[in-house]
């Protein structure tokens, strides 16, 4: 007999503030009684696993109030290269290649970046999220293949870590270099889909949060949901003063702060959107 999940979240990628937003939301939302902790299935995009490995894992989402220090002695790692990550939206934006001809360009582009220095990313990354080691709790960590631009879902039943399924799921081309999984490299996940929702198929209520519902056509989710098809379905995006604290650059650690407090103070509109549904799910009767 198939298992469906009975409440299922799905978070999508967002960069550095996304990942902070999404935080200051799950803190939030907890506060006031509605923990997405409790879901039966995560899925997580880039800044998405990040947040996903946290609440998988069990760890309190407001301890990302603030971004992870680096430590006197980390290595000074190179910074964004605006220039690729152009390029990288730039072969995206391409209406004239089909998604999979443009995600095999953007994965030629990302493995000229070195691999020098993934032992400090997973390093930072553990120290993030908090543990190396998957959860009981269904995860699935999105990446996409940089050779041959295909998604890879990872989970707690493959050869990677969880910390290094995240670091993967989060390596944007032109930001971050791919990271090594098994002898292959692997990209974002985001250059597959920004929320990969379609993998949360079959629950009863799917609670996806899309921290670039602003600057992304709707019709990729929608054709996700249709997929999915979840007996409810519920959508968070930023709303006006969270899309103010993101700023003009996604990657910016410096909007860390106002981002979280964004997500946290929007959480109190969205838990009474959401304290019905939530609750009910969790005790209704299981799915065939």
């Amino acid at each position: 007999m198939q298992q469906f999940p009975v409440r299922s979240v799905v978070l999508g990628a967002g960069g550095v503030v996304g990942t902070a937003w999404m935080a200051g939301l799950a803190a939030g939302l907890r506060h006031r009684g509605v923990d997405l902790a409790e879901s039966d299935l995560f899925v997580g995009t880039s800044a998405g696993a990040i947040v996903a490995a946290v609440l998988a894992t069990g760890r309190d989402p407001a301890d990302l109030a603030e971004p992870p220090r680096p430590t006197s002695t980390d290595v000074q790692l190179p910074p964004a290269d605006p220039l690729v990550v152009a390029r990288v939206f730039a072969v995206l934006g391409d209406e004239e290649l089909e998604p999979d001809v443009a995600r095999e360009r953007v994965g030629r582009i990302a493995l000229e970046m070195s691999a020098e220095h993934e032992p400090v990313h997973v390093e930072r990354m553990q120290r993030m999220i908090g543990s190396r080691q998957w959860p009981d709790r269904p995860l699935l960590v999105v990446a996409v293949d940089a050779r041959s631009g295909r998604r890879e879902v990872f989970d707690r039943n493959g050869a990677a870590t969880l910390v290094d399924a995240v670091v993967a799921s989060r390596s944007m081309p032109g930001v971050h270099p791919p990271m090594t999984i098994g002898g292959r490299r692997f990209m974002d996940g985001g250059m597959h889909s920004s929320t990969n929702a379609d993998l949360a198929a079959g629950a009863r209520l799917l609670v996806a949060v899309h921290p670039l519902a602003h600057l992304f056509p709707a019709t990729e989710l929608e054709s996700e949901l249709r997929v999915a098809q979840p007996g409810e379905s519920i959508l968070i995006v930023p709303d006006e003063p969270s899309v103010a604290a993101f700023g003009g650059d996604l990657h910016s650690r410096t909007n860390w702060g106002p981002a979280f407090d964004a997500g946290a103070q929007q959480a109190r509109a969205e838990a009474d959107r959401l304290e019905k549904a939530w609750v009910a799910a969790g005790t209704g009767p299981g799915q065939p």
